[in-house]
């Protein structure tokens, strides 16, 4: 298996640097094949904790809601509302009204985001379709609490692994950045919308208890990613610390600072050592990116993260995510 690994990232490299058509240096080749590995490692990671998510949904919606006609916010809500009005199969609507969402996300988040979260839906959507979940329980408010826990905790594995799945958080990026309401504000709105029409063409209990599972469900998301409305401070301490200040910049399109220090390590009477620290300011959809792009960099590095509400001015909100 390994030798295989190795043989992909040699071939990956030798392609890449085809591209790119300039004369091979004598330690290029070492480098690029370092960066390969470190992709690689972090795609299969990303993977793995997308899998699980899309596993963690597929049980709240199938073990929990579906079987009881319960429904939730976001696209996943219009879904579970369309599938109890119309028969339509739920993975099929997961994925067609998820589609405007997805197109939305090339131009406002990224290629590669977007790519990833058009995998992830359909791995749910097939999941779905294919895995039978037992029916765990028929109390109303079990179904609400801990199908809305299994959903937000795939919803937030799927975050933290660079990608959605359900597209709602795409839109209110997008609106947050055109008006001065924030990401929260947005997709909180979004859902007003969505549990009015439900108490309309349904009950108001029915309402309540979707209300009662989205509100679950978006704590459990706060757990696992600690709030996708939130932006990340990032406080990164390194001897290479210009490479990254330039990875940042080029490979990410993030401004940054930097800022003189001195490491406070060091004995009574020895002299500390000069450090540049670099800060950047990064969304949560960026943070795995780049934790990527510092790795290939310096693995040692010195990194601290700090949540922040919100940002304003600079080039945070101007600047297409990459």
């Amino acid at each position: 298996m390994k030798k295989i690994i190795k043989y992909l990232i040699i071939e990956k490299v030798k392609h890449r640097l085809n591209k790119k058509k300039q004369p091979l240096q004598s330690n290029q080749f070492e480098k690029e094949i370092k960066n390969a590995r470190v992709e690689l490692t972090h795609i299969l990671q990303d993977s793995f904790l997308i899998l699980l998510g899309v596993l963690s949904a597929s049980f709240g919606l199938k073990g929990f809601l579906l079987p009881n006609s319960f429904i939730d916010g976001g696209v996943t809500g219009i879904s579970l509302i369309t599938t109890e009005l119309t028969q339509i199969s739920l993975s099929i609507l997961l994925v067609v009204i998820n589609i405007p969402f997805l197109i939305l996300a090339f131009s406002t988040i990224s290629k590669q985001f977007a790519m990833r979260s058009i995998a992830a839906i359909i791995l749910l959507a097939v999941s779905i379709h294919l895995i039978h979940f037992p029916t765990i329980t028929d109390d109303k408010l079990l179904i609400a609490v801990f199908g809305g826990f299994f959903l937000g905790l795939g919803i937030g594995l799927s975050i933290r692994g660079g990608s959605v799945i359900d597209g709602t958080e795409v839109l209110a990026v997008f609106i947050s950045r055109k008006t001065s309401l924030t990401i929260g504000d947005v997709i909180f709105l979004f859902n007003i919308l969505i549990f009015g029409f439900a108490a309309y063409v349904f009950t108001i209990e029915v309402s309540l208890y979707a209300i009662l599972t989205y509100l679950t469900a978006s704590k459990t998301v706060d757990f696992v990613v600690s709030g996708i409305e939130e932006y990340v401070g990032v406080t990164i301490i390194s001897d290479k610390y210009e490479d990254i200040r330039l990875t940042i910049i080029e490979n990410m399109g993030r401004g940054c600072t930097l800022y003189s220090g001195k490491r406070g390590y060091a004995k009574r009477g020895e002299t500390l050592k000069h450090t540049e620290i670099v800060y950047t300011l990064v969304t949560r959809l960026e943070l795995a990116k780049l934790h990527t792009e510092i790795d290939k960099i310096d693995k040692d590095a010195f990194i601290v993260m700090h949540s922040i509400k919100d940002a304003k001015g600079g080039m945070i909100k101007k600047r297409r995510l990459k």
